[in-house]
């Protein structure tokens, strides 16, 4: 089978592997399609802080697959489920596994960055990491269960409150989950600060009230802010943004060892809430996969470009410079 593998400092190739051979609790997965996302970019040009990423890796954290093989003692799945993996892979031994928290499983284990992904013709699993996805739910969503499930885990922890005015700072993928996702939390208001007015299209299909794209627009604050720009002027101005007692989620990455000032009075006196989300737990997979298969959730518009595994050079240089409107950019193992 082919996969696309990255060894960092800018290095990738497409190369030949041998296909995975299955134990009798784990499952094999034909990938269908393959996310690609600035994190991969990350990954490929070696930014990601080391502690996460072992190379050489196949990348591939969002995806969704068909299982075409099954262990001898998987009782729970068979051959032609669609389904989703959960990404970080928790010991359930470790103190944070014990308490829920499988997010920071103190073992650190991710497909796509510690184990290889799905940007490949198959991906083993076990079967207590697998969640059938029903037919009605399609590839496009089950791709994005991956980047849905982080933002539930933040939304889980940070615990929005119904009625919140909602303020969603970027329009990537991250901020387009966010702002489709929070209305299963029943906001009164939902705005979205964006860079590109061509964002325009999308964003209007997550349902958001309203689409900024400078913060001169922004006359008032919000009770629920969620920096998912992954910049330090996003990030920077989500503190500007909260109202007294409001909240602040952090889901962007602005870079490996990158600092923002925060006026620490401000915090104190604004009487913040500041939650940061790494990640996503169990819970949250089960709730993400949850919201699609009871058609709470359809995050099918997201998905804008499409290529096959072999033209992965299109589909990182679409992810990098294709004008917008573009939403996820996905990679076909199969072709198309």
């Amino acid at each position: 089978m082919k996969a696309l593998k990255a060894f960092g400092e800018g290095v990738i190739k497409l190369i030949d592997s041998p296909i995975p051979t299955i134990n009798a609790d784990q499952v094999r997965i034909r990938p269908l399609a393959v996310g690609f996302c600035g994190t991969d970019v990350d990954i490929i040009e070696n930014r990601i802080d080391p502690a996460f990423v072992n190379y050489p890796i196949t990348i591939g954290h969002e995806w969704c697959g068909e299982i075409e093989e099954i262990g001898s003692k998987v009782r729970s799945l068979k051959v032609g489920d669609r389904a989703v993996v959960q990404g970080i892979i928790p010991c359930n031994n470790c103190r944070e596994c014990k308490d829920g928290h499988t997010n920071r499983c103190e073992i650190y284990d991710e497909y796509g960055f510690t184990r290889d992904g799905a940007a490949s013709g198959a991906v083993i699993a076990k079967e207590d990491l697998v969640y059938v996805l029903q037919s009605h739910v399609s590839i496009e969503s089950g791709v994005l269960a991956e980047p849905t499930a982080v933002v539930t885990t933040g939304f889980l922890k940070s615990n929005p409150k119904i009625g919140a005015k909602v303020l969603v700072i970027g329009d990537g993928t991250i901020g387009l989950i966010a702002a489709t996702l929070i209305r299963n939390w029943s906001p009164s208001q939902v705005d979205v600060l964006g860079l590109r007015k061509e964002q325009e299209s999308l964003v209007k299909q997550t349902g958001a009230d309203n689409f900024y794209t400078s913060d001169e627009e922004l006359l008032q604050l919000y009770d629920f802010v969620i920096e998912a720009s992954g910049s330090k002027k996003g990030s920077e101005g989500a503190f500007r943004k909260i109202a007294r007692g409001g909240t602040l989620l952090i889901l962007g990455y602005i870079g490996h060892e990158v600092s923002i000032p925060v006026v620490i009075d401000d915090v104190v006196n604004g009487d913040f809430s500041i939650f940061a989300s790494f990640g996503a737990t169990t819970v949250a997979w089960k709730r993400t996969v949850e919201l699609f298969n009871t058609k709470k959730l359809d995050l099918t518009f997201l998905a804008t470009h499409r290529y096959p595994l072999a033209d992965w050079e299109r589909a990182l240089d679409a992810l990098k410079t294709a004008p917008a409107p573009r939403g996820k950019v996905l990679m076909l193992p199969q072709g198309e």
